[in-house]
């Protein structure tokens, strides 16, 4: 029984809106003379890389960007990223955009300290020590990559999506500039913000940490439900409900903005600590069959998982659906329950996300293959509230389908 919980972060975080704008202090306080910016194309042309070049240059330092960043990126651009990094010889990485340009900067920085190929890592607690010095900025409030252990490369070969995880990969400083996120369009917005209320949720009806299946021996950054991670939940899924459609609905408005790049902030801080669970495990199959967004995948699968784990934690259900706003006055703590995914399924519908893993290209054949490769991710899987069987994940795969 473990009765020991534990938090880590990144080492700074620094919040507010032109939060950019103290990069060049950030970089010197850093002793750094050389930055590489791992970005994409897409923000490129969007200007936010001139945003984050310009106050570097202005303290001196000599810049260069990779901008070969992709949407749920591959080992391939992990390793394009690692090549350019050796050949500009950086002392300092920079990730900017989303959790796959972070989680580009994540990978190239491991790498870069400790050698080898990205599959030396795949799993957990596989970096044997400190990553290269990294700072994190967010372009969307989502993935919660800036304070988080985790990076997930997509491994085309076996197509599926892996995880490295380890408190190391945390970055050095996590600057998060609600401003960097107004440029960000409609629908990256939705999908990044069910991702964040899904690491919430997933995070707030984890495993009690006292009850966490950790084999003897083996060693995780993931610890089960705590009361850290409920703060940072809690408070997360609170302003998801309140903002994140006004945000898809009207990207200036920018106290929405605010509102969620601080909640995938906190909702980042939980699940890294907590740990993510089946609908994870679920999105990892189908976003590696099918491509499709890490959030959209998250966002479809989320209710039907909730279903399956509500009778394991009812009364975390029936909080959720009052952190949601619901009105739970006067109801059975199972009908507030009830209501927590109902809510959830509303606010799916209401900023666009699919409902059915049809609409995303899955075919009823390829249910017991999804299921199987679910199944053996067992890091996270042992997050649940519910243990699963590989029949259990087929059946919810095809109420989803």
């Amino acid at each position: 029984m473990r009765t020991v919980w534990s938090f880590h972060i990144a080492h700074s975080i620094v919040f507010g809106r032109d939060a950019v704008k103290q990069l060049g202090e950030i970089a010197t306080r850093m002793r750094a003379k050389k930055a590489l910016i791992v970005t994409d194309a897409i923000l490129e042309k969007a200007g936010l890389l001139e945003r984050v070049r310009q106050p570097l240059l202005a303290a001196g330092l000599t810049v260069d960007a990779f901008t070969g960043g992709e949407p749920e990126p591959s080992m391939r651009a992990g390793l394009a990223c690692y090549e350019q990094a050796k050949t500009f010889q950086p002392d300092l990485l920079i990730g900017l955009g989303g959790g796959s340009n972070m989680d580009l900067a994540k990978l190239a920085a491991t790498l870069l300290k400790h050698g080898g190929g990205p599959r030396d890592y795949v799993g957990d607690d596989k970096i044997p020590g400190p990553v290269f010095p990294l700072i994190c900025i967010p372009t969307t409030a989502g993935t919660g990559s800036e304070v988080s252990a985790a990076t997930v490369i997509t491994d085309n070969e076996n197509h599926i999506k892996v995880g490295i995880l380890s408190n190391w990969l945390r970055p050095t400083v996590a600057v998060v500039d609600p401003l960097m996120t107004v440029s960000c369009p409609p629908k990256v917005t939705a999908d990044s913000g069910i991702d964040a209320l899904t690491h919430a949720i997933e995070a707030f009806t984890a495993i009690d940490n006292a009850d966490f299946p950790l084999p003897e021996g083996e060693r995780t950054v993931y610890q089960g439900k705590h009361p850290m991670g409920d703060l940072c939940a809690e408070r997360a899924i609170t302003l998801i409900g309140k903002y994140l459609c006004r945000a898809v609905k009207d990207g200036s408005d920018l106290e929405a903005r605010e509102g969620m790049a601080l909640a995938a902030l906190l909702a980042g801080m939980a699940f890294s600590n907590v740990g993510v669970a089946l609908v994870h495990a679920m999105e990892y199959p189908v976003g590696g069959a099918v491509h499709c967004s890490h959030g959209v995948g998250n966002g479809l699968l989320l209710p039907y998982v909730m279903r399956f784990n509500l009778s394991a934690k009812v009364k975390a259900f029936a909080e959720i659906a009052a952190l949601l706003g619901e009105n739970v006055t006067g109801l059975t703590e199972r009908a507030a329950a009830e209501k927590a995914i109902a809510a959830v399924e509303k606010l799916r519908a209401d900023i666009g996300i699919p409902q059915r893993l049809r609409d995303l290209g899955v075919k009823q054949e390829q249910l017991r293959g999804l299921a199987e490769k679910t199944f053996g991710i067992k890091r996270i899987l042992r997050v649940n509230p519910r243990s699963v069987t590989v029949e259990e994940i087929e059946g919810i795969f095809q109420e989803a389908l």
